[in-house]
């Protein structure tokens, strides 16, 4: 009996000093410095969303898409939020990067001025001046817009600069609108002048593609399958529980970087990044799971209008995988 009793304590005691399983340290790398389409991951992160899946997440702020696919090609970062037609073009060349969940399946590209000129649609851009970044992806798209619209580059005049010099540009009155998207350009123009924006969305206008998702090494994905699959199920849980609280969503940008920018801005940043989750074929789904047909046409765009390797046609596929999403309710 007693030693029954001294095994039962030896075991008891054993238990007591093993520490629980350490979380799985996860880098995750913005696609720029954070605003209102960010809040997810913060608000997921605060509510212990990864933490339940057993990630302990880090939550890095990037210098545009291309150089955080980099980051994740190289490994230096395990999973990237990017435009995911960038990613495109670094992996049609060789860069081990997948898309492991397509988050904005509507894009957010646009044409925007602020709101008391008056311009609202294709034809109010005629004698305006439109202030652009040159080579970036919405300039690439931007003769696209045009044709969809019959409008021609002698309509308006153009401006070109940094983003910076882009933005500075429409705040000063040098240029009557910009290209950017409706959640972020729109919100720093709001933030230095407490002026509204109206955005065209490239979208109502026939441009359907997708834009911002989670990427992976490819290498890194075989590896840690199970891990991949816990990520996505956090982020999609992160995602699900930030859409109905929006401003608790924006609040948990601020309280992890309280220079992150203003609460009005940054949730109102974040309630127009949500309706670019779904299209009408994936109302009903869970957030990432992207159609083989949006990521087709995306595809064909960028081919055409976007500089990618027309090869990229012969497999779309190769860019994406929904294998890794939690099933319905799980």
């Amino acid at each position: 009996m007693k030693r029954w009793i001294g095994v039962v304590s030896a075991a008891l005691m054993a238990f007591a000093v093993t520490p629980a399983q350490a979380a799985d340290k996860v880098v995750l790398m913005l696609n720029w410095y954070v605003y209102g389409e960010h809040a997810p991951f913060y608000y997921g992160k605060d509510k212990g969303i990864y933490a339940a899946e057993g990630i302990d997440l880090e939550i890095q702020e990037g210098r545009g898409s291309a150089a955080t696919t980099q980051a994740v090609a190289a490994k230096t970062a395990d999973f990237g939020y990017v435009d995911v037609p960038t990613m495109m073009r670094a992996a049609i060349k060789g860069a081990p990067v997948i898309a492991t969940g397509v988050l904005l399946q509507t894009s957010p590209m646009s044409v925007m001025g602020f709101a008391d000129k008056n311009i609202r649609k294709p034809e109010d851009i005629k004698g305006k001046t439109v202030a652009i970044t040159p080579a970036d992806s919405m300039t690439q798209i931007w003769p696209l817009f045009l044709k969809k619209t019959g409008l021609k580059e002698s309509d308006f005049h153009t401006v070109a600069g940094d983003g910076q010099t882009k933005l500075n540009a429409v705040i000063n009155g040098q240029a009557d609108l910009l290209l950017g998207y409706v959640m972020d350009q729109s919100m720093k123009i709001k933030d230095a002048t407490g002026k509204d924006v109206y955005p065209i969305k490239f979208a109502d206008y026939g441009i359907n593609m997708v834009s911002s998702g989670i990427i992976a090494n490819t290498d890194y994905v075989k590896a840690n399958a199970d891990l991949v699959r816990r990520f996505m199920s956090a982020t999609t849980k992160a995602v699900e529980a930030a859409e109905k609280e929006p401003k608790a969503a924006a609040q948990s940008i601020l309280d992890a970087n309280p220079k992150g920018g203003k609460i009005d801005t940054l949730t109102q940043g974040f309630e127009l990044t949500i309706p670019l989750y779904r299209t009408a074929e994936t109302k009903t789904k869970r957030p990432f799971q992207v159609t083989d047909q949006n990521m087709t046409d995306t595809v064909n765009l960028m081919v055409e209008y976007g500089g990618l390797d027309a090869k990229a046609k012969d497999n779309p596929k190769a860019f994406y995988t929904n294998d890794y999403l939690p099933k319905s309710g799980t």
